[in-house]
This record gives structure tokens, sequence and C-alpha cells, in this order.
């Protein structure tokens, strides 16, 4: 089973017991949505630059053997309705096609306290 079939859970203990780093399993979670976006069109917005910094980043943690969330290094996405800091936020909407949130959410400000991987933004 490729990682990115994997549920959350089974993902997390692999990544506490060392078996995968956040960045395999961001660049297999992508190499997937290279594959099929263009089929699927899911996404509005993709951040992968800032996704592969939050792998890194969750790498980093697990490696100096902090305690982790559930979600630390697991890769997902935000609905485009939900502002995101520094993210084009459209709401799928060609109206405001180019807003640029100078802030997020408190959705996205809870769950960034528990570092996930961002791939970005999917339509709605």
């Amino acid at each position: 089973m490729a990682l990115f079939d994997k549920p959350a859970h089974v993902l997390h203990d692999m990544l506490v017991k060392k078996e995968i780093s956040a960045q395999e399993l961001t660049a297999d979670v992508l190499g997937r949505l290279d594959a099929v976006e263009g089929d699927v069109q899911a996404y509005i917005t993709t951040t992968r630059e800032q996704a592969e910094e939050q792998a890194k980043a969750a790498d980093e943690k697990i490696a100096r053997g902090e305690k982790i969330s559930f979600l630390t290094g697991i890769p997902g996405a935000i609905k485009d309705n939900i502002c995101t800091k520094g993210v084009k936020t459209t709401c799928a909407s060609k109206i405001i096609d180019n807003f640029v949130p100078p802030y997020d959410a408190t959705v996205m400000t809870k769950l960034n306290v528990q570092t996930p991987v961002i791939l970005g933004k999917t339509n709605l």
C-alpha cells in the first residue's frame, strides 16, 4: 500500500517509529497529487514549498525527540473558504481571485499548533 493510501493513525505511528520521514511522506503525497490533479482538479492553490518546509520542520522536531501531536507531519489540505495567512483564498470565486488574507482564520490558528503539512487549498 502506498503511503498516500494509508490512514493518518498508521502514518503517525510510522513517523513516531521513524519508519518514514515527514519529507518522504510529503513527497509521496505530492507525487500522487501531480499524477492525478490534471484529471481531478481538486486544488485551487497548491503550497508545495510551504509543505516541504513544514515537513522538514516536523522531521527536525521528531529528531530532537520532542513530543509531537497526532497531526505533526501529516499532509492535508484546507478548503478555499478558510483564510490562510499569506496564501491566496478565493472561495472558488473569480471575484476575489487575488485575495491573500493578512491573517489566519481561528480554525487555522488552532490547526497550525498541531503542525500538519498543508499541501494547498481545495475547491469547494
